[in-house]
Parts: C-alpha cells; sequence; structure tokens
C-alpha cells in the first residue's frame, strides 16, 4: 500500500512545486537527466546480476517486445491513414506500447501473488521493458524526433544511452556469473529507488489538465491500447494460441496491462515527442489503472 501512496503522493507533489519559485521551469529536464544518468543504471547494477536465466523466462519477458511490436504497428498504421505527426506516432508508440511493469506492476503483483508472482514480474520487467526502452525505444525516439532515417546517429544513440551500457555490463556479470558485495547492491538499491519518486514528480512538474487540448482523444487512444488491447493481445497469444495456464501466465497479461512506462515517457519527453501528451499519458493512465487491472485479475482468474 505505501507504494500506491508513493504514487500519488509524488504525483501530487510535481503539480504544487509548479508553484514554487525556487524550481524553474527546467526543474523537469534536470530530474530527467539524474534518471537517465545515474538512477536507472544503479538499478540495472542492482538487480539484473542476479536475475535466472532459463527457458521459463520466455513467455513473461516475450511480453514487452510484443506489446512494443504491436503498438509500433498500430499507432504507425493509424499515422499514416489520418496523417498523424511523426512526433505524435512516436509519442503514441513509446507510452503507449510499454507499461510500468516495474513501479507501478511490483506492489500490484506482490500483493496479488506474493513472492512467486514478484519473481514473474522481473523477468517482466528487466530482460523485457527496460530492454526495449533502452533500445529499440531509444532508436524510436530519435528517428521520430527527426523525422529521417539515420542508422549512423539512431546507433550512436543506443550506445550511448547510459542504462542500456550498464545493462550490457550486468548482462554479462550475470552470465559469468560474477556478483556484487552486499554493501555494493545495497548503494545501487538505494540509488535506483529515486527513479521513481523523481519520475513522477517530473511528470507531476509537466502535467496540465487543458479541458480544449487536443490531445484528449490521442490520450484516451493511448490508454486504450495499453490498458485493455495489449492484455488483450497476450491474453489471445498466450492462452487461446499458446494454451499456456497458471500463475506465470496470469503475471504476464496483468503486467502487460499496466499504466505506461514512466521512463518510456521521460524518454518521449526528452526528444520532443509530444512531451504534455506523455505526461497525460502517465498522470491519468496510473489512477486508471487499478481500475483496469481489477478486472483484468478477475478475468485471468480461472486459468
Amino acid at each position: 500500500m505505501s507504494s500506491i501512496i508513493l504514487l500519488f503522493l509524488c504525483l501530487i507533489v510535481g503539480v504544487l512545486l509548479r508553484r514554487v519559485p525556487a524550481f524553474p521551469s527546467t526543474s523537469p529536464v534536470v530530474l530527467n537527466q539524474f534518471i537517465i544518468h545515474i538512477s536507472l543504471p544503479a538499478l540495472a547494477l542492482y538487480a539484473i546480476p542476479e536475475v535466472e536465466l532459463d527457458s521459463t523466462v520466455l513467455l513473461p519477458v516475450g511480453v514487452a517486445w510484443i506489446c512494443f511490436a504491436a503498438a509500433a504497428v498500430f499507432f504507425y498504421t493509424l499515422g499514416r491513414i489520418y496523417g498523424w505527426s511523426k512526433k505524435l506516432v512516436g509519442c503514441l508508440i513509446l507510452t503507449a506500447g510499454l507499461g510500468n511493469t516495474s513501479f507501478v506492476g511490483f506492489p500490484i503483483i506482490e500483493a496479488l501473488y506474493g513472492q512467486q508472482g514478484l519473481q514473474t514480474a522481473i523477468l517482466v520487467d528487466l530482460p523485457g521493458t527496460f530492454v526495449v526502452v533502452s533500445t529499440l525505444g531509444i532508436a524510436l525516439a530519435a528517428y521520430f524526433s527527426k523525422g529521417q532515417p539515420d542508422l549512423k546517429a539512431i546507433g550512436l544513440k543506443i550506445l550511448t544511452f547510459p542504462p542500456f551500457l550498464v545493462f550490457v555490463v550486468a548482462f554479462a556479470m550475470n552470465v559469468a556469473n560474477l556478483h556484487f558485495s552486499e554493501d555494493l547492491k545495497d548503494v545501487f538499491n538505494r540509488l535506483g529507488s529515486t527513479v521513481t519518486p523523481l519520475a513522477l514528480v517530473s511528470v507531476g512538474m509537466q502535467l496540465r489538465i487543458e479541458r480544449k487540448s487536443k490531445h484528449w482523444r490521442f490520450l484516451f487512444l493511448g490508454l486504450a491500447f495499453q490498458l485493455i488491447l495489449a492484455p488483450l493481445l497476450i491474453y489471445v497469444l498466450y492462452v487461446l494460441v499458446l494454451g499456456a495456464r497458471g500463475p506465470v501466465v496470469q503475471v504476464s497479461i496483468l503486467e502487460a496491462g499496466m499504466a505506461p512506462m514512466i521512463t518510456a515517457s521521460i524518454v518521449a519527453i526528452s526528444y520532443g515527442l509530444k512531451p504534455r501528451l506523455a505526461s497525460m499519458m502517465v498522470g491519468f493512465g496510473i489512477p486508471l489503472s487499478f481500475l483496469t487491472l481489477a478486472v483484468w485479475y478477475l478475468l485471468v482468474q480461472g486459468l
């Protein structure tokens, strides 16, 4: 429950800080850069060397890759049909194609399925969502922000994205069965734990409710994909096509329906991909997701 309270409290704090003169309009940019260069790399160093890699990871790991690919096809197709700008398409793919599988997902899954469910959620997040945003997410953001393909520049963006560089190191440590000392892991854990409060404060500082905003219909469409269509897709593929059953599948479906990923929103904002819409996706998506997740939880209990 404390994690849920933290989510809403930090969003509210961010909204209130907009009225404090000591926090200039560029404060969200500074917070986002700290998250990208410090918090996320620390989280990777803390968690990834400890993940157990075997055949059981395929279903949960596949969630993020499948949902992101589906979002890319879905929104790119709609963008071509309706003549949307590339920045709008890029924003929707990033924020609707990647769920908040950790900061919202972890406490919810642990409350519903216990420690075993949390282990599955970690597999959805680290080798899945985290790697997708660090590679395909950055590539997509670089492409849609410039409006033209530049493979060399996109490759450079990925290779110089701090969380990705650290992920490569952490994954190599996992394969080599190397581990940090308990003291260092504690340091990385504390630094990594700053992602949620800082990111949500940043989102809150940029969240503005504008009744006449042109973003409302895109917000509705993005959240409909993330909260309804994405988990429905995983249900169809895993349950109806593959015939999979059990807690791993249940957790995978719920994780697919989590609120939009905070980090993906930050990447979209950093690359100028409709920053206000990206903030709205997180700000409105988090509270709304509690309602849709309750429905999905009831639906998957028979699996």
